[in-house]
Formats: C-alpha cells, sequence, structure tokens
C-alpha cells in the first residue's frame, strides 16, 4: 500500500519518486489539493501552458475511455521535453486506467490526479494505494502547527514578526483550504508592509474568516433555522463557483461539533463550557447563533442531521449533476428542522 502520511509527503513533495509517477491528491481542503498540484506540475514541466507538454483531462471524460490515459502517459513528447497530465476526478470511474498503468512506468510523464474526499474504499483511491506506480496522498485542514509555519513563511519577505495576540487570532480566523488561508495571510503582508510587527490591529482590519470561506452564513442560517438566510448565502456561494460537496462537508464537522457540545450539557456541563469543548475555535462572531442551535437541538436530532448530511454526500457524488440541488435540499430540511420547537 502506497499511501504517505506525515513527513513522508512534504519528502515526496520536495522529490517525487520517479518510479511512481502517478500522484493521487485528495481530501476536504481543496486548496491544499490544487497548491500540492500545482508544484508538481510546475515542476514537471518546462512550461505548464504549453498544450504539449501539459495534457488536461476531465475525469469523467476519461471514465468513458479509461485507455486513454495510458495512451497519453506513453505517448513520446515530439521535441524531448516533459510531460505532464493533469485529471480533475468527477463522480465517474477511471480507475480501471491506474491499474493497467500499474504495470507500466512512463518515461518523462508526471500523472497529477486532484480529487475531492474520498472513502477507503472509493475505487480510484485503492487503485492508486494498491498500484506501485501511484502514490495517494491525503489533503486535510491545516492544523495549528501547519498554519503558524503558513504565518511565519508569508511574513518573511517582508521581515515583520507578528505579536503572539495576532498570531492567536490569526490562526482562528484561517484553515479548512490552504489557498484561501495563504490569500489572507498575504493580504494582511501587503497591509503591514514597512512595519517591524503584525498587530492585533492590523489581523482584525484586514483578515476575514477564511476557515469556512464565506460558507458561515449558509451553516449558521441553516442550524439555527433561518431559511431565508440560509437560501440567500447559498445561492452565493454556488454562483462564485463553490463545490457544493464542500458546503455539505463543512456541514457535517458543524453538526458533529455540536452534537459533542450538545452530549457535554446534557451530561451537565454548562452552556459555555460545553460550547469551548464542541467548539475550541469558534469565532466569536458565530457564537449567538451556534448558542441558539445548541439550545433548540437536542442529540437525537442532532443524530438525524447527520444522518441525513451523510445521505447526501453519498447522493452528491452519486449524481454529480444534481449536486447543487441535493445540498440545496438538505440544507433547507436542517432549517425547518431547526425552527420546530423541541
Amino acid at each position: 500500500m502506497t499511501a504517505l502520511r506525515g513527513k513522508e509527503i512534504d519528502s515526496f513533495l520536495a522529490r517525487p519518486d520517479p518510479a511512481r509517477p502517478v500522484i493521487l491528491l485528495y481530501g476536504p481542503d481543496a486548496g491544499l489539493v490544487r497548491e500540492r498540484a500545482d508544484a508538481l506540475l510546475a515542476s514537471a514541466v518546462d512550461d505548464p501552458n504549453d498544450p504539449f507538454s501539459m495534457v488536461k483531462i476531465d475525469g469523467d471524460e476519461l471514465a468513458a475511455d479509461p485507455s486513454r490515459l495510458v495512451d497519453e502517459a506513453m505517448t513520446v513528447p515530439l521535441f524531448g521535453s516533459r510531460r505532464a497530465i493533469r485529471i480533475r476526478a468527477g463522480a465517474r470511474n477511471f480507475a480501471s486506467g491506474i491499474d493497467t498503468l500499474a504495470d507500466m512506468t512512463p518515461k518523462d510523464c508526471l500523472i497529477v490526479i486532484e480529487a475531492g474526499e474520498l472513502r477507503p474504499d472509493a475505487p480510484l483511491r485503492k487503485a492508486c494505494e494498491r498500484s506501485r506506480t501511484a502514490v495517494a496522498i491525503a489533503c486535510y485542514a491545516d492544523t495549528e502547527r501547519d498554519l503558524a509555519r503558513l504565518i511565519d513563511e508569508e511574513l518573511r519577505p517582508i521581515g515583520a514578526t507578528i505579536s503572539s495576540d495576532a498570531r492567536a487570532a490569526l490562526v482562528g480566523l484561517l484553515g479548512g483550504d490552504r489557498q484561501a488561508s495563504r490569500n489572507e495571510i498575504r493580504k494582511l503582508a501587503l497591509y503591514a508592509h514597512g512595519a517591524k510587527e503584525v498587530t492585533l490591529a492590523d489581523v482584525a482590519a484586514v483578515v476575514t474568516d477564511a476557515s469556512a470561506l464565506a460558507l458561515d452564513p449558509i451553516i449558521d442560517g441553516a442550524f439555527s433555522g433561518k431559511v431565508t438566510v440560509m437560501e440567500a448565502a447559498y445561492a452565493k456561494a454556488i454562483a462564485a463557483g463553490t463545490y457544493p460537496g464542500q458546503i455539505i462537508a463543512s456541514a457535517q464537522r458543524h453538526a458533529a461539533q455540536l452534537h459533542k457540545a450538545r452530549l457535554a450539557l446534557d451530561d451537565g456541563r454548562s452552556e459555555g463550557d460545553a460550547l469551548d469543548g464542541g467548539f475550541p475555535r469558534l469565532h466569536f462572531s458565530r457564537r449567538t447563533p451556534v448558542e441558539a442551535a445548541l439550545r433548540n437541538l437536542s442529540s437525537e436530532r442532532l443524530l438525524r442531521i447527520i444522518t441525513l448530511l451523510a445521505d447526501a454526500a453519498l447522493e452528491m457524488r452519486r449524481q454529480a449533476d444534481l449536486a447543487a440541488t441535493i445540498g440545496q435540499r438538505a440544507l433547507m430540511a436542517i432549517a425547518v428542522n431547526a425552527r420546530q420547537r423541541r
């Protein structure tokens, strides 16, 4: 099994193994998936914009003819340059193409596959993990240590330090999507350019909550029973190109945290302690709607919501073309449920 973890990932990304040219990047952090894919592909070819060097394939199209992957991977470049193939996985299965490549070693061709969150038994993930020529790399949300390293990395070019309270506040506003977090830090660095130290006031002035990618109004609207707010925020996110599965994944995390807090409340903990235990990094601006949801939703109702969201996530993978509608329907059901008295 070739599934890299921890420090193995950093080592491999720094120096990819030529004997394993097929790289699957998957997970809930779409920004980290894109960032790692961009870095790998930029180092693999001389010009990522050259169509002769970089081949882009849609995963659902590839599923109709998985043998195309082998043909593309084994194609000899006309001018002797290196080649790369970038595949964005969809809802359809092209794992048989990976299985066929397992018996071959493409020369001077890197194959990078970008996917969302994949279950351990997902065909694509299984195919890459068992192949001798492939690796599977999970891309999960940054930990506080990862975010601290990211902050230092982005502030280093302007030669500024960051105060401890500003760092703590900034970490609390980041996470969930690597590219969104990086963009927020870069915006902060531009704002503080010329200063010796980034302060809490600087963070408050320019940084938004990148951890939810503007999903908080959708989630809080649904769980507090504000149907109109939820619908408007959901429509705005979809129009902006947000993948519906990302919204449902955020709702699943929120439901799990609410359930944990609700169980603590049922065990006799104070509302404040229960909330802090379930949401250790809850931003102050969200505290009121989350408190309302905690008071109104019982642990049994939250379990039903968790099941509802899991079913919606599965159905969205099965019917990718209806993902936006399926997500909206699930969130609407939660909002209607939340408006009802216990």
